[in-house]
């Protein structure tokens, strides 16, 4: 079978935004659907913080593929065990939490990666292949080139260290956890502050010098949203699941509370 093609990775690549929707509490396959129903390009299956299995998140990517809605897992920190088995079973990239250094990045784009690229695994015919891969070279090296590392910044020092971790090949995307960076800087919920767009400056200098892509997490407000867009920002994770639920469900039982 053909290798699954990363519809984000292509818009990337195109100069174009990608939109994540993000996945704490749905299990079902219609995740994928509903995703891609709503406009979004990419899910954003998320191990950190949501109580996520290794087999429900695989089964989400697994359902992901045929659907054009590119599967990727934010793992914990430095889970490499985790992504790689992610990887394995479907998952099309990888969101790494707390990468404050180039040595990080470097670790985790060697594990993420198939030879000469990284030291990652083969193990057997993968799910982004529907089980039925070519040559073993031939496969990791389309593989390779269709995953993507996405390196999460999140404190004041991986800002300070972004232009090294955006030279680190095999990283894809610098992605700014703007909830986090602001706890760190103590000025925790402040999406406009000036030290937050100020990193945000930092980060999107880097990616343009090195040719990456500038990732915004953690900003839901349309002020800011347009701010940091407008400043480069293209790797968009645009909302989750309780959100949209909270936001659509709240307005509905508001309108009908108004006829009442």
């Amino acid at each position: 079978m053909p290798l699954t093609v990363s519809t984000t990775r292509q818009r990337l690549q195109a100069g174009k935004t990608a939109l994540g929707f993000g996945v704490h509490h749905l299990r079902t396959v219609a995740a994928p659907v509903l995703a891609r129903a709503t406009g979004h390009d990419w899910m954003f299956i998320d191990g950190e913080h949501g109580a996520f299995t290794i087999q429900e998140m695989t089964q989400l990517c697994i359902a992901a593929l045929p659907t054009g809605v590119t599967p990727i897992v934010r793992v914990c920190a430095n889970a490499i065990d985790e992504a790689t088995r992610a990887l394995d079973n479907g998952a099309m990239g990888i969101v790494m939490p707390h990468v404050d250094t180039a040595a990080q990045a470097r670790r985790i784009a060697d594990a993420l990666h198939y030879p000469p690229m990284g030291h990652r695994s083969w193990g057997g015919p993968p799910a982004v292949y529907g089980y039925q891969a070519p040559a073993t070279a031939e496969a990791q090296a389309a593989i390779n080139a269709e995953i993507l590392t996405i390196v999460m910044l999140e404190s004041p020092e991986a800002v300070a260290n972004a232009d090294a971790i955006a030279a680190v090949p095999g990283v894809d995307v610098l992605f700014i956890g703007t909830s986090d960076l602001t706890a760190e800087l103590g000025i925790s919920g402040q999406m406009g502050h000036p030290r937050v767009i100020e990193a945000y400056q930092a980060v999107g200098d880097a990616c343009r010098k090195h040719g990456k892509v500038l990732g915004m997490g953690g900003v839901y407000d349309e002020e800011n949203a347009a701010r940091y867009v407008r400043m480069g920002a293209r790797f968009l994770l645009s909302g989750s699941d309780h959100s949209y639920i909270i936001s659509g469900a709240g307005q509905r039982a508001a309108f009908f509370e108004r006829l009442a």
